[in-house]
């Protein structure tokens, strides 16, 4: 970020906006944003408490347990359709839709489906994650040098040693930018599913703050999940980075 010239340090947009928002909360305009110091304030206040350390394990579990579960069957997914083009005509079409369909209206039928319990969250999480996974790691698959695949066919390379030495490896860059945008989305669908089919974890203490208006509780949940949120995705976006050098090994 540079004003005027200068070059500021990373993250200095935040601490500008943090200022704005401290400034607009002292001034008491409405009571939906409160300042930014009795926020933290608040957060300092409930962090420990067994409520809401037993709603972050709640929600980290349906999480991590949905997104995961998106990345163990996405990827596979992906790499068979960008490598075989009869299962790519027959999925493609599913996988665009469901990625362009709103989701939430699925939570009835999986209400039905799984009961109003933890299953049901995770799947729902785990379907907002999945199809970006298998679109990206998809595209991977199918900017892969074809020379590496009949290299791998001349030695007599099985389907899992191609599998995990080519193509896996090859499409890497593309799997870690479609995983870093299923975990943004799993947040969504973990969200959802807590505040629409079974009312625990993070989404009942939205649920029970915003009832009861009481914002700073609010607003002090809602930064915990933002800055989960982006420390993840700067963290895969990192290893992105690192990986870098396969998309030119492929060509």
């Amino acid at each position: 970020m540079k004003i005027f010239g200068y070059q500021l340090p990373a993250m200095s947009s935040l601490i500008l906006w943090g200022i704005l928002w401290e400034i607009v909360g002292q001034l008491e305009l409405t009571f939906f944003l409160p300042p930014l110091s009795a926020i933290f304030s608040t957060l300092m206040e409930i962090g420990t408490t067994k409520v809401f350390l037993k709603a972050l394990a709640d929600t980290g579990y349906a999480f991590f347990v949905g997104t995961f579960s998106a990345i163990a069957i996405g990827i596979p997914v992906g790499i068979l359709m960008g490598k075989n083009r009869l299962i790519d005509e027959l999925l493609l079409p599913w996988v665009n839709m469901f990625l362009s369909a709103p989701l939430t209206a699925l939570v009835p039928v999986l209400m039905v489906l799984f009961g109003f319990g933890m299953k049901s969250i995770i799947i729902i999480c785990a379907l907002f994650a999945i199809w970006i996974i298998v679109l990206n790691t998809r595209a991977g698959v199918m900017q892969i040098n074809r020379s590496l695949i009949e290299m791998a066919n001349s030695f007599g390379a099985s389907p899992i040693d191609a599998f995990l030495k080519i193509y896996f490896w090859a499409a890497l860059p593309e799997i870690l930018s479609g995983v870093r945008l299923g975990f943004i989305r799993g947040v969504k669908g973990v969200i959802i599913g807590q505040l629409l089919i079974t009312i625990v974890g993070f989404g009942a203490l939205f649920e029970l703050y915003a009832s009861n208006f009481l914002m700073k509780h609010f607003w002090a949940v809602l930064i915990v999940l933002f800055t989960i949120s982006f420390t993840i995705a700067e963290f895969l976006a990192h290893l992105e980075r690192k990986v870098g050098y396969y998309a030119a090994r492929r060509n």
